[in-house]
């Protein structure tokens, strides 16, 4: 009786110290969602004293984000007809608008000024003339004329802010800011997870993403840069720490005519679609936002132009360019700490 009094007892003592030894893990959650025409994708951590708050669980946490998102697309969408945005369109001279769609329009114009009007919010009724807008694709070569015509709707020197006030010196300007405003919601996303006390996260709206600190057991967030071809569709994996990354590239949304390929990227200063080997551009930055400006300004300029403005800023930027067959990389220097494996 003794005994087994003894081997009861120890083995609820062995019971205690394995219960004691083996600590909760932290937890890692998803959250999906549709905006601004595309997907959106949020992974982050909660600590086991984190997971006992139903606020932070993901059903309660989307709500909070769908706000934040719909909150963007109220301020800068074009195709809601009464964002901010549109009623600035609509109006022949200013309209007022919020701190973040001056904040974005802000940063859009100092993009302009450093890469020589390759990146320009106002191109929008060059993209709907090669029909990568609302309009249908053209069904006949468009003429110089035509062009140069509809080049002089367009540039943002015409576009200028006093205050939250947006004012056009054209009465007939269009900004669309579908080229960096996608960047901003990344950004304002991952502003939320912080404000909620949420440190390890992935953010990614279509395919701009932003990461911060790790998953569980202090594993990296691991990203990857696409290889545009069939097979293979890694071309580099990626640990990109507490940053953010954007990619620009043409090589899904084009059409052909009369055998001739038609990038929906459009060249401001020429009026035409780009036509350059780059295919795609990989920014790097602390904000989504300029990671995103700066990858379609970088795809404007091409893969030798792009280099040097890359170059220039001091930009960990990553470009892949068609050669033949097969592809070729190039990137600035202060790109190369955030590869982590050989070339593919």
């Amino acid at each position: 009786m003794i005994n087994s009094s003894i081997k009861w007892l120890a083995l609820i003592g062995l019971a205690f110290f394995i219960s004691s030894c083996s600590k909760p893990e932290p937890q890692l959650l998803h959250i999906k969602g549709s905006t601004m025409g595309t997907y959106y994708q949020v992974s982050y951590v909660l600590s086991p004293e984190q997971s006992t708050d139903k606020q932070l669980l993901a059903p309660q946490l989307k709500v909070l984000i769908d706000q934040e998102l719909e909150l963007v697309n109220d301020q800068m969408s074009t195709y809601r007809p009464n964002s901010e945005l549109s009623l600035f369109n609509k109006s022949k001279d200013s309209f007022v608008v919020s701190d973040a769609t001056i904040k974005v329009v802000q940063k859009a114009l100092e993009v302009y000024k450093q890469s020589n009007g390759a990146f320009d919010v106002t191109v929008g009724p060059l993209v709907n003339l090669w029909g990568f807008g609302p309009d249908k694709k053209p069904n006949k070569v468009l003429n110089d004329q035509l062009i140069e015509t509809t080049k002089n709707k367009i540039g943002s020197q015409y576009l200028s802010i006093e205050g939250n006030r947006l004012i056009k010196a054209k009465p007939d300007l269009y900004v669309d800011l579908s080229s960096i405003a996608k960047g901003y919601g990344v950004d304002a996303v991952a502003s939320l997870l912080i404000e909620q006390g949420i440190n390890n996260y992935l953010v990614d709206i279509g395919g701009e993403l932003s990461a911060h600190g790790y998953k569980p057991k202090k594993q990296p967030w691991t990203l990857a840069i696409e290889r545009p071809s069939q097979g293979q569709n890694v071309q580099r994996l990626l640990h990109i720490g507490d940053n953010a990354i954007a990619t620009s590239g043409d090589y899904r949304n084009y059409f052909e005519f009369d055998g001739i390929r038609y990038s929906h990227t459009i060249d401001p200063n020429t009026g035409r679609p780009i036509n350059h080997k780059l295919v795609s551009v990989t920014v790097i930055d602390k904000s989504s936002m300029v990671a995103d400006a700066l990858a379609t300004a970088i795809t404007v300029l091409g893969p030798e132009n792009g280099l040097k403005f890359a170059s220039k800023l001091k930009q960990p930027v990553f470009l892949l360019s068609k050669s033949g067959d097969s592809f070729v990389e190039t990137y600035t220097p202060e790109f190369e700490p955030f590869l982590i494996e050989d070339e593919q």
